[in-house]
């Protein structure tokens, strides 16, 4: 799966969120200062290109959705990060999160039984 862009992968985050939705539905949800209507068009065909993104014609225009599931692409996206800068170690990077974090042994604690819970 490819990677996107800042810019794509905002795009992507008002598609995931409104599972559906034409260009001009996507810039109302954003918060000012809104994009151009061209730019964000021109983001989201780059996403079909990169097959994130499809769209059915309605009308005159399209409604667009997303093809690539938000948690295939963040888990895809925590493996590279993991592999790129915590040697392939998950403990290491949640390591680093809790130190730069200044998290609690509280919240691990949390954090734990939520875990424990889905099993």
């Amino acid at each position: 799966m490819k990677q996107l862009t800042k810019a794509e992968e905002e795009i992507m985050q008002w598609l995931w969120q409104l599972n559906e939705a034409n260009v001009a539905s996507i810039i109302d949800k954003m918060p000012s200062p809104k994009p151009a209507y061209n730019t964000v068009s021109t983001i989201i065909r780059i996403l079909e290109n990169k097959a994130f993104v499809s769209h059915r014609k309605e009308g005159k225009g399209y409604i667009y959705f997303p093809k690539v599931k938000k948690d295939e692409y963040s888990n895809q996206s925590l493996n590279k990060l993991m592999n790129n800068y915590f040697n392939g170690s998950f403990k290491n990077m949640v390591s680093s999160f809790v130190k730069k974090n200044d998290m609690s042994i509280k919240d691990l604690e949390q954090i734990l039984k939520e875990l424990n819970k889905e099993k």
